[in-house]
């Protein structure tokens, strides 16, 4: 006889994740890579790399050099060469990290779609993905496959079957005992995870709620189609206003939302929702971009348990990012800049004199693990939360409840398998619920 499973049904979900990704990072175990790195410590001079120099690119780069003293800056690469050139020059000038920047660097700044395999070949020992998320996957392969050390921005994919790529690559990273950290950066705050602590060593009792919301102001809005240059090609335009395309961003609640529902992951210790159900749309025109501008998401779990995720980006219009996490015990909260639990173990985060942002946190940690040996992999953890992500997406585009096996099976492709610079690419209609000729899923019939 078997002995009794008396395991809690958090427990038994975040099983049920890992064995699921399992099946699908299986082709990356097939092959076993030595490694020469594996337990030793690294003293050398990194040289690091940053593919995509836009807004977080340009602060991710920043986030880099601050954290280790031992590092330059060794080759940048954007769609744009004067992206590429204008961050550089930024760089050049900041007293701070100016002479991390290695010297002969203005040979290696590169462009073009193809402007990452450049970076890769330039000699990098790290490499910073900051492109739109749509790339990110092909980006990760192409750094494991190299045996480089990655930033993976926030979220891993933008579909189910890029997350699956990804964490295919993240197996083989593993076997290659290269460290991958994830912008989920919230995890890495210095308010979040005491609070967070908390949390699971059972200060608020059992979870019994959580509402989150992220509103915010609109960003990066579609420009009119008459603004469009003469000649440039449907892929190019979309890439050019990349946050408008749900292939190429994910939408809202997963390009920027995610860092709530990753929040939520968080709090449930990474445990699979059981399903999903919401709503959304667009309140304002957007020209030719096909996304929403508010999602209303709730995840259920066991026993009732239930977790409410609102995103919306509104002009003029009230503005707040937290989080309120209700227990048998207390109640916790959470945000940008304070955590709090009121109830039987009251408790209030009290900022250092010194603080240290949450950015530099997360890549100090990066830096430490490759020069200690000891290997980092936040892989599994942005694969989940991007996948919970994009199971609410999905769940308010149909206006159906999805459960989290659905959306892991489901055949849900977005990305191009080429991506022809030049080449058309029709825009997808925003999707509508009930509506199928506009949905982009497929679901197993029950």
């Amino acid at each position: 006889m078997s002995e009794k499973d008396t395991s809690s049904p958090i427990d038994k979900s975040r099983r049920s994740f890992v064995k699921t990704t399992g099946a699908a990072v299986a082709a990356g175990s097939a092959i076993g890579f030595p490694s020469v790195t594996f337990g030793a410590k690294n003293d050398k001079k990194l040289k690091v790399g940053v593919v995509g120099t836009g807004g977080r690119g340009g602060g991710a780069m920043i986030n880099s050099m601050n954290a280790d003293d031992n590092m330059e800056l060794w080759a940048v690469a954007d769609l744009y060469q004067e992206e590429a050139d204008k961050k550089l020059a930024m760089v050049q000038k900041m007293g701070s990290v100016r002479d991390k920047v290695s010297p002969t660097i203005n040979k290696r700044v590169f462009s073009g779609i193809d402007g990452y395999k450049q970076v890769l070949d330039s000699g990098v020992d790290i490499i910073m993905l900051t492109t739109p998320p749509a790339f990110r996957p092909t980006h990760f392969q192409a750094a494991v496959d190299a045996g480089v050390h990655a930033f993976v921005e926030k979220p891993c994919a933008t579909d189910i079957e890029g997350v699956k790529d990804f964490l295919a690559t993240a197996k083989i990273a593993a076997e290659k005992d290269l460290s991958v950290l994830c912008g989920y950066c919230y995890r890495y705050s210095e308010h979040g995870r005491p609070l967070f602590e908390r949390i699971h060593d059972g200060a608020i009792g059992d979870i019994q709620s959580i509402h989150s919301t992220y509103f915010a102001g609109p960003v990066k809005a579609m420009p009119a189609a008459s603004t469009r240059p003469d000649g440039m090609s449907d892929t190019e335009w979309q890439i050019k206003n990349w946050y408008n395309f749900t292939w190429l961003a994910g939408d809202g609640i997963v390009e920027q939302g995610c860092h709530n529902v990753d929040r939520v992951a968080w709090a449930f210790q990474d445990a699979d929702p059981l399903s999903a159900h919401g709503s959304g749309g667009r309140i304002r025109p957007n020209e030719e971009g096909n996304i929403y501008d508010h999602f209303n998401i709730t995840y259920h779990y066991p026993n009732d348990v239930t977790a409410h995720v609102e995103w919306r980006q509104y002009l003029d219009s009230y503005n707040y990012t937290g989080d309120t996490i209700v227990g048998t015990k207390g109640i916790a909260k959470f945000g940008t800049s304070s955590a709090s639990i009121t109830g039987e173990n009251a408790w209030n985060w009290r900022k250092p004199r010194t603080p240290k942002s949450m950015y530099d946190l997360e890549h100090e940690e990066f830096y430490a693990a490759i020069r200690s040996g000891n290997r980092k992999d936040d892989a599994e953890w942005i694969g989940h939360s991007t996948t919970m992500a994009i199971l609410g997406r999905t769940a308010c585009y149909s206006g159906k409840e999805i459960t989290w096996d659905e959306m892991w099976n489901a055949e849900q492709k977005l990305v191009p398998d080429v991506i022809d610079m030049n080449g058309e690419l029709p825009i997808r209609p925003m999707r509508i619920p009930g509506v199928p000729e506009t949905q982009d899923t497929i679901f197993a019939e029950k």
